[in-house]
């Protein structure tokens, strides 16, 4: 509720991811994007550690009783727990090279995933209309993302979140986050929740069946089932899902109204205008934008259009929800598989156009390498990080457009090759 999400996709991020509650945190802010797995390290960090592990936590003890924490609560969390070897492995693991996007939704939408969803889809129908009814996200959609996150409940990490979080906190990339994810997760455990021995996730501190953190779940968890816990861990899933659907609806999911469609563009069409600008239906059918099944773009609202993989690729109108999913996991691979997955689950087929497959993705030192080029050369990224963001994508568009080829903004290993060419260092 969660963690993840800056877009990008790395090999180390991969996807394992009305009712009887009480008032769903109504005044709780709407949920802000999570950045994708691995996170960049805090921009300014604590003042240097302790010399071990012992001492800050010691020293920490005094920031968890000014946040409410008791001593009982604090030792029982604390018992057994010292610094992950794994943690730290994984927090300090900078994949140099990528999955592309079709790898992944391969994976994320794989045919045993898609029959797992539908079946389940049965099996828990009147719980998932209960949650649809009370939140007004699609059952389809909740489903996805426990497929998502966690594979349907077979695996949603088995590493004690206090000591994942602790070992951040004192050595970690990220110290700010795990203090802060850390007093969340004492907080839990002190308001009866989950008992510490329960509390387990991800190396990160995404916990339970949909994985949240645990900042998010002080905000967006509840108690669907009533018995007085909001419990992400139970066998039957049933208060995770119901959280999970509580986020979307506080993301601003609109009821009623579809993430987005894949899309057929015209000859000819320009391909600039995949520049995350939303603009409404009469805009994209005035310029021969299409279903796939051949009809005008219905309007749902102003529309953005999605081409992940650049021209050769498939292309989306997606619209507000699409946007909500990425809240949940700010990733445009995790929302499109997590879109796609919904599709699937409910009835739906795969995507009409096929991926460029025989397309290379640049690993991360070729990405900064590209990032310098185009800065050199005039079409300014920014800095040159290897992360592929807004600022990225215009200057590819801006050097795309000035060689005559398609502005798709996309970033591939054949416009690293027209950037050696081209110069710019």
């Amino acid at each position: 509720m969660t963690l993840r999400t800056a877009a990008r996709l790395a090999t180390a991020a991969v996807l394992l991811a009305g009712c009887a509650q009480s008032e769903p945190a109504a005044r709780a802010p709407a949920p802000q994007a999570r950045p994708a797995t691995p996170v960049a390290a805090d921009p300014a960090e604590p003042a240097p550690r302790p010399a071990s592990f012992v001492a800050w936590r010691d020293g920490f003890r005094a920031k968890a009783r000014a946040a409410g924490v008791s001593d009982a609560t604090f030792d029982a969390a604390f018992a057994g727990v010292g610094l992950n070897a794994r943690v730290l492995e994984l927090d300090g693991r900078q994949p140099e090279f990528v999955r592309p996007i079709w790898d992944y939704i391969d994976s994320a939408v794989s045919e045993t995933r898609v029959a797992t969803g539908r079946r389940l889809r049965v099996e828990k129908a009147d719980d998932l209309a209960r949650i649809e009814a009370a939140y007004g996200v699609p059952a389809e959609i909740v489903l996805a993302i426990w497929g998502a996150e966690s594979a349907f409940g077979s695996f949603y990490g088995d590493i004690n979140v206090i000591e994942a979080l602790a070992t951040l906190a004192y050595e970690g990339r990220r110290r700010s986050f795990g203090e802060e994810q850390l007093i969340a997760a004492l907080t839990i455990l002190q308001a009866g929740d989950i008992a510490p021995e329960r509390m387990v996730g991800s190396w990160a501190g995404a916990m339970g069946h949909t994985q949240f953190i645990p900042t998010s779940y002080l905000a967006y968890a509840v108690d669907f089932t009533g018995d007085g816990r909001r419990d992400l861990w139970a066998e039957d899933a049933l208060d995770a899902l119901a959280s999970t659907a509580n986020y979307l609806a506080r993301a601003g999911w609109r009821t009623g109204a579809p993430w987005g469609a894949e899309a057929r563009l015209p000859q000819g069409f320009d391909h600039g205008l995949a520049d995350g600008r939303a603009r409404d239906a009469a805009f994209w059918a005035e310029r021969g934008v299409r279903t796939v099944g051949g009809a005008a773009p219905v309007d749902h609202g102003p529309a953005k259009l999605l081409l992940p993989a650049g021209a050769r690729g498939p292309a989306f109108l997606t619209y507000a929800n699409f946007d909500a999913i990425k809240r949940y996991n700010n990733a445009t691979a995790y929302a499109l598989a997590v879109a796609h997955l919904a599709d699937r689950i409910g009835g739906g087929g795969p995507f009409a156009a096929e991926w460029p497959r025989g397309d290379r993705p640049l690993s991360r030192s070729e990405k900064e390498e590209m990032q310098r080029r185009l800065t050199g050369l005039g079409f300014d990224t920014r800095g040159a990080d290897g992360i592929v963001g807004p600022d990225t994508r215009a200057a590819i568009r801006g050097f795309q457009s000035s060689r005559g080829l398609p502005p798709d903004g996309y970033d591939s290993a054949e416009l690293l090759a027209e950037l050696r060419r081209a110069g710019g260092l």
